[in-house]
């Protein structure tokens, strides 16, 4: 079984050094992602369940715990990441099956960390 508490901690590490290696980058990173994500003709909830379904399909282990995280955060339920992954896996094929069963298990982790 995957440790993700082991997995979300080293990728909060990496990302750290990322801030303090490259500040001004990752600042301007960090503006696009508030002004992105903020309510618009989108609300907050929905443009982070579209972020995950595209880490799915771009693979990228990070990103979906990030988004999973912040989905839930959103009072996501499980049905709708769910449907998140069945899309993701239709625009990025068999691959995505396997990173959407990771969000789903990630998911689930933060879940029964709460409890």
């Amino acid at each position: 079984m995957v440790d993700y508490s082991e997995q979300y901690e080293k990728f909060g590490k990496e990302t750290a050094n990322l801030r303090k290696q490259s500040p001004e980058e990752m600042k301007a990173f960090g503006g696009l992602v508030k002004t992105t994500l903020q309510e618009g003709a989108l609300d907050t909830k929905t443009k982070e369940m579209i972020a995950l379904g595209i880490a799915i399909a771009d693979r990228c282990e990070g990103c979906i715990m990030s988004h999973v995280k912040s989905n839930l955060k959103n009072g996501v339920t499980m049905e709708q990441l769910a449907e998140v992954v069945n899309v993701a896996i239709l625009m990025g094929g068999g691959p995505s099956t396997v990173y959407g069963a990771k969000a789903l298990s990630f998911a689930q982790y933060l879940q029964e960390k709460e409890n």
